[in-house]
């Protein structure tokens, strides 16, 4: 198997991993020479591509000086960190990407984490290295600061490193070297990355990812572990909790450039595709039907947040919506937890669902993937989930950096310590600081947007889970009321200049609302209900000093993710194909006063 190298590309989010690929396709030619190609190719998703992040991963093969490379492109939020634990699995090795200028991140740490447990060779990269604030040389000592911290092997210390440009396809052993192509990076990979271990034996398959086609249904993608995979031979499917079942593959795909190309074998350490079993999921194991023997699962940590979904039962019940019951909300979430580790459903009593995950971005992917399927749903505040341990309850705490201009360094630091963090690291990098926290889980929910206001968009934040640990005590998350509908019918003009002086406004004139719905922020600490469909009386009088202009401004409107941020306890997001509306659970005023006096 020296023709074959199985390899991952881990880092910290916008680092460069999809860029780099990108730039590693062309310089093997997997295009065409006039082949018009969009940057960040492998983010095919609607939603990477407008958010600019990669939430799946992904595998390609390119073919350099007569090996395969599999190489496996990672999610870096932290949020799909379940994706990336998985598919390591697949990988004899991993480059590690780092920025030249920001240094070891976050979720840097994490995925490093994960790939030096399972034993993978790593080759760093220090990307970015054009950026005007590039320090190469000390970004290269704190990654090897970090390794050690990680208790790597000698093996895994003494690490190639190499200096890149993922943007301008080049990479270089030494700063001084020629900058022309990705070729000392790839004779690096064939060179330092090991083959995969040839184990002979009874067939071992397991599966770390799944598709879907609707042709032929669920498809599962892994490594064969041992022996050879064929078409045609007797095998059995072990499910993790130890079921065995008879399985038979229709289909066997192996990964040639871009594209899945049916083959009758895969031999042993080689990436591919089943297609046949049904109810194939992941962490199942494919064996010899006479000797079954079953892959260790790799473990996954455990959700943060979790959140309720229910169905829709405001007025607008079903206006835009095709799936609306909670028989299609129940499918679609089970449909989703077999394709993702790291969620985690469990049904309440009155039809809703609790939904966990990795936090509130982890959720909010599923929600619009939901919503722009055609589903209809009311969804609660994402709240932490808490463990207790020798009888203390615990709550998750995290990670938070933010990197600021230095003069903006005093507002983030107030900001985070108002939610209970506390400051371990403040490290100057020129105009810039990088400022480190620890803080509970419950304080980074609705701060990101926080400290974006207080640094006018300057800020780079990033966080990742970090451990358990007792109660931090009262965490302030809304210092401000809301105003709420008063009836049902379109917001007017007339209501909306009125009132403009009581807060903010989340809708404008014409739009639909309804008895309960949240149309703004109120300038003081209380719910205030108003009358946004108040109309003017008509007289037969008119005098020209009377009429005066209106002057509304324009709404304030708040994504999926500040949305879920802002709604307080007793509020939902009801959440439509075609609109995000916030609201009170109970809609009625009486009913909201009765359910306080209780």
């Amino acid at each position: 198997m020296n023709e074959l190298r199985n390899i991952a590309i881990i880092a910290h989010v916008d680092h460069g991993k999809t860029t780099l690929v990108d730039q590693i396709m062309r310089q093997v030619r997997l295009f065409r020479e006039n082949e018009q190609v969009r940057e960040c190719f492998l983010d095919s998703n609607d939603l990477e591509r407008e958010r600019g992040i990669t939430i799946l991963s992904k595998n390609i093969s390119v073919r350099y000086e007569g090996v395969k490379i599999n190489l496996i492109d990672t999610p870096g939020h932290s949020d799909f960190g379940g994706q990336v634990e998985r598919v390591l699995k697949l990988a004899d090795g991993v480059l590690l990407l780092v920025d030249a200028a920001d240094g070891p991140m976050p979720q840097t740490r994490f995925v490093l984490k994960k790939a030096l447990e399972l034993d993978l060779q790593p080759i760093v990269v220090i990307n970015k290295i054009d950026k005007p604030d590039a320090r190469p040389d000390v970004v290269l000592e704190r990654v090897f600061d970090l390794f050690v911290e990680l208790d790597a092997s000698n093996e895994q210390l003494d690490f190639p490193h190499y200096y890149a440009s993922g943007r301008d396809g080049w990479a270089a052993q030494e700063l001084e070297d020629a900058r022309e192509s990705l070729r000392p990076l790839l004779d690096g990979v064939i060179g330092k990355i090991p083959a995969p271990e040839v184990h002979e034996g009874p067939v071992q398959f397991q599966v770390a990812s799944i598709d879907y086609n609707s042709f032929v249904g669920r498809i599962g993608i892994g490594r064969v572990y041992r022996g050879t995979l064929r078409t045609g031979m007797p095998l059995t499917l072990i499910r993790r909790n130890g079921d065995t079942e008879p399985a038979q593959l229709k289909q066997l795909l192996s990964f040639e450039g871009l594209e899945r190309r049916e083959t009758e074998r895969v031999p042993c350490g080689e990436l591919c595709a089943v297609v046949g079993m049904e109810d194939i999921d992941i962490g199942d194991t494919v064996a010899d039907a006479e000797h079954p023997e079953s892959l260790p699962f790799v473990e996954v940590d455990e959700p943060t947040v979790a959140a309720c979904f229910g169905i829709n039962d405001s007025p607008f019940f079903g206006r835009d919506g095709t799936y609306v019951t909670s028989r299609h909300l129940r499918e679609r979430l089970m449909t989703e937890v077999q394709k993702d580790v790291a969620l985690r459903v469990r049904p309440l009593a009155d039809d809703r669902f609790e939904v966990s995950g990795r936090g509130t971005l982890h959720l909010s992917i599923l929600i619009e993937n939901m919503r722009r399927e055609g589903y209809e749903m009311s969804v609660s505040r994402p709240e932490v989930i808490w463990h207790e341990r020798d009888g203390v309850r615990e709550e998750p705490f995290e990670v938070l950096t933010v990197d600021v201009p230095s003069e903006l360094s005093g507002k983030i630091i107030e900001q985070a310590g108002s939610r209970r963090g506390e400051m371990v690291a403040m490290e100057p990098a020129g105009a810039r600081v990088l400022l480190t926290f620890h803080i509970p889980t419950r304080g980074c929910i609705g701060l990101r947007s926080r400290l974006l206001t207080a640094s006018s968009g300057e800020a780079i934040i990033a966080h990742r889970f970090s451990h358990y640990a007792p109660y931090a005590g009262e965490v302030p998350l809304r210092n401000s009321g809301v105003l709420i509908s008063m009836q049902n019918g379109p917001a007017v003009s007339f209501a909306l200049d009125a009132l403009q002086s009581r807060g903010e406004f989340f809708v404008e004139a014409g739009e639909e609302c309804y008895e309960g719905m949240i149309v703004g922020e109120h300038c003081l600490e209380t719910d205030l209900i108003v009358n946004v469909q108040k109309t003017k009386k008509l007289t037969n009088v008119r005098a020209a000093g009377s009429d005066r202009n209106m002057k509304i401004a324009p709404p304030r409107r708040l994504s999926l993710e500040e949305s879920l941020e802002y709604i307080a306890a007793d509020e939902l997001l009801e959440v439509t194909p075609k609109a995000i509306r916030m609201r009170k659970k109970l809609l009625k005023e009486h009913e909201r006063k009765r359910a306080v006096s209780r």
